[in-house]
């Protein structure tokens, strides 16, 4: 009888554990880390039975977990191993061209370097089947709060630390990144919009507010403005 693989973590993991696995309510993020999973699952849940996906910094695997009996999928992180997630890194992945015709990168570009950044969507770009999709998260560091900051201050409000965020960038310049990489953009929608005070309650108390968060996000569902983009690329 095979056992289970030993989980390793590093990084965040090793400090935080599988936190996205047992998710804090009183998290700050918890409000729009549920509401992207929400559009997430839905994404996955219409792909047809057997689809062969990538999810790239899938840390604790929880997507992998979830639709392995339906869906070909395999998870990969930096920072984490696993019974279904094998360790490493997304410049340089460890599959052969064409593997994929989906790919997932949730949340993970702003957390490497300006330099890998590129690097990882040419590999993401690789691995798809020509036609295939990736479906892209990440935030907006010029969302409406920061473009209000930067107004009154001369700068904007960083998503994060420079030691978690290194590649925190304005939306604009992701797409532009995608588009060199050599994909098309299919789709796209953001995920609450921060307008100021407001943004500063939810984040406060997400628990208590999460129905406001959503509210703002259909009420104000301008890309532009919001903390997370969603967005959904083909392989051209």
């Amino acid at each position: 009888m095979s056992l289970p693989s030993p989980v390793s973590r590093t990084g965040e993991y090793a400090v935080r554990g599988d936190y996205h696995r047992d998710l804090a309510a009183d998290w700050e993020f918890a409000p729009t880390y549920v509401a992207k999973m929400a559009g997430v699952r839905r994404y996955l849940s219409a792909l047809g039975a057997g689809t062969r996906v990538l999810d790239a910094g899938c840390g604790e695997g929880v997507l992998v977990d979830e639709f392995r009996d339906r869906l070909a999928i395999e998870g990969i992180d930096p920072n984490y191993e696993g019974e279904r997630v094998r360790r490493g890194s997304l410049t340089a992945l460890p599959f052969p061209d064409a593997s994929f015709q989906r790919a997932l990168c949730l949340d993970v570009l702003e957390h490497l370097s300006f330099d890998d950044q590129p690097r990882a969507l040419s590999e993401l770009h690789r691995v798809l089947t020509p036609g295939g999709e990736l479906y892209v998260t990440v935030p907006n560091l010029a969302h409406l709060q920061s473009r209000v900051h930067f107004l009154l201050m001369g700068r904007l409000i960083r998503t994060a630390n420079l030691a978690k965020h290194p590649g925190d960038r304005p939306i604009g310049e992701y797409l532009d990144l995608a588009r060199r990489a050599g994909f098309e953009l299919v789709e796209r929608r953001g995920i609450f919009p921060t307008v100021p005070i407001i943004t500063r309650a939810i984040r406060r108390h997400p628990a208590r507010l999460i129905g406001l968060h959503r509210w703002l996000t259909r009420l104000l569902p301008i890309p532009g403005w919001c903390f997370l983009n969603v967005m959904r690329f083909r392989r051209a």
